[in-house]
């Protein structure tokens, strides 16, 4: 009897309609894709009585810069958007794609970090009285200092900014706690205290090439980062104390890419490969080989969980459904 794996791969958007895709982030039944060009792209999954479900381009935003578009960061609770290019924070509501009013752009942004928690509260429900939504915090990781700021439904607001030192490169954020990747090392910042620590070097092997920093945040007082060694790369739970919990996690390369969909957290290999292992128990619980009819190998660019999920057309759905056994316990 075969272990139905967690993961299917399923084709969404067959290609985009600008240049290569360097970000991309699902709130509902829409997509949104942010571009090496600067373009922001919205798709909407179509329903229609005779055509199947699929997505189709919706709106386009393009960046006067023409610089990629880094990262993009969807806050469903204020249907607002954070999309940093070109080192400066925009802000947009979505799904319309229009600047948030008064909102001039955040300048001179090396990272930054909206409170995970936050991310996490629902969008406003249509079924229930108009109620004033809480703010969101996030962090902006400048050259020698994180500002903290706020933003509501009818402004941004700027709190007050804590030095620090340069060369961050990825932040991550759990209420109070920071952790944030510099050149060097692991950091937890005590956002409420004024207060870092250094936690693990990003390469413990040493030597000139530069590896790239992971951060994921596992629930509301766990992050985990990922760190080479020369043979392979750990994956270390912390809290936002800096304690280590769990066990460890260990890749056989450096991962292009990774992202937690809890309970799996799923890395992209620099051979193509991808996989997936169990937060709980830190096994190997599925390997999706690398593309077969795509060359050169690792064509695969990056993997990206949401917080909502994608949706599936229901066609492309169906297809990938199959029976398998499955072993029932309990009295009946």
């Amino acid at each position: 009897m075969s272990t139905v794996p967690p993961y299917v791969l399923q084709a969404l958007l067959s290609s985009v309609d600008a240049g290569q895709i360097s970000c991309a982030q699902a709130l509902g039944s829409e997509i949104y894709v942010g571009c090496t060009n600067g373009s922001l792209l919205r798709y909407t999954l179509q329903v229609g009585p005779d055509s199947p479900e699929s997505y189709t381009l919706s709106s386009r935003q393009n960046f006067p810069s023409g610089k990629p578009i880094d990262e993009l960061v969807l806050i469903p609770c204020l249907s607002r958007a954070l999309i940093l290019s070109d080192r400066q924070i925009h802000i947009y509501t979505i799904p319309s794609l229009d600047p948030l009013p008064n909102a001039k752009p955040i300048r001179n942004v090396e990272t930054f970090a909206v409170d995970h928690q936050h991310l996490l509260r629902p969008p406003p429900s249509p079924n229930e009285p108009p109620a004033r939504l809480l703010p969101v915090d996030f962090c902006v990781i400048k050259r020698t200092a994180i500002a903290m700021f706020s933003i509501s439904e009818e402004r941004l607001t700027y709190f007050k900014e804590v030095p620090f030192q340069p060369g961050a490169q990825l932040a991550r954020r759990i209420g109070r706690y920071l952790c944030v990747a510099d050149t060097e090392n692991y950091n937890v910042v005590d956002l409420q205290n004024a207060q870092m620590f250094p936690l693990l070097p990003v390469n413990q092997a040493g030597g000139a090439t530069p590896v790239k920093p992971f951060i994921s945040v596992v629930s509301e007082a766990e992050f985990l980062i990922l760190s080479w060694t020369g043979e392979s790369t750990i994956g270390i739970f912390i809290t936002g104390d800096g304690d280590p919990v769990r066990g460890t996690l260990t890749f056989p390369s450096h991962p292009l890419s990774v992202c937690l969909d809890y309970p799996n957290v799923t890395a992209l290999l620099p051979d193509g490969s991808i996989e997936i292992h169990d937060v709980e128990t830190q096994s190997i619980v599925q390997v999706i080989p690398p593309p077969e009819n795509e060359q050169p190998p690792g064509e695969r660019v990056g993997v990206v969980s949401s917080t909502g999920g994608y949706l599936v057309p229901s066609q492309e759905q169906s297809d990938k459904l199959r029976k398998t056994k499955v072993r029932l316990t309990g009295a009946f």
